[in-house]
């Protein structure tokens, strides 16, 4: 399966291997939004954040604080229908079917994708799970916070899209 994945992945050809950002944004600095390609085959672009704040959160499935964190995360996701609030995850793992499964087996329907690489030269480098990254409506980069959050604190971040 993993061979399947990665070959599906590298069909996308010259949209992923030029990549058009320098540098992560700096707190108070607009995103340079890459677009990435989600599990369900369609493409995450900055069209989609357009006048919308957007949190970001990198993950993986091997990770039991992502879990917990992850849960609260969906819990934004269900409160933010309506609103101007993207919620994006980046799921660190190699894995798209186990991404999937475990996606699943919690019943979890946030967006993820597994390009890690562009989402991280865009938004932060700083190599740690979970971390959540909030960019407000305006397209600037508002905090990195590392770690896992409470639920309170992640339901909080709905207050971006005001």
């Amino acid at each position: 399966m993993k061979r399947r994945d990665t070959l599906s992945w590298l069909a996308l050809g010259p949209a992923l291997a030029a990549p058009s950002w320098s540098a992560p944004a700096a707190p108070g600095a607009t995103v340079q939004w890459p677009g990435v390609l989600l599990l369900d085959g369609t493409r995450w672009t900055a069209a989609r954040a357009e006048s919308k704040a957007v949190v970001v959160v990198f993950w993986s499935t091997t990770c039991a604080f992502c879990r917990r964190h992850n849960a609260h995360v969906e819990k934004l996701r269900q409160v933010s229908i309506g609103k101007p609030l993207e919620v994006l995850t980046v799921a660190r793992d190699g894995s798209a079917q186990a991404v999937r499964q475990y996606l699943a087996l919690h019943q979890w329907q946030f967006q993820v994708t597994l390009d890690s690489a562009p989402m991280a030269a865009a938004l932060s480098t700083r190599n740690m799970i979970p971390l959540t990254i909030t960019v407000d409506r305006r397209g600037r980069l508002k905090q990195v916070i590392p770690g896992e959050m409470f639920e309170d604190d992640v339901l909080e971040l709905q207050q971006l899209a005001a």
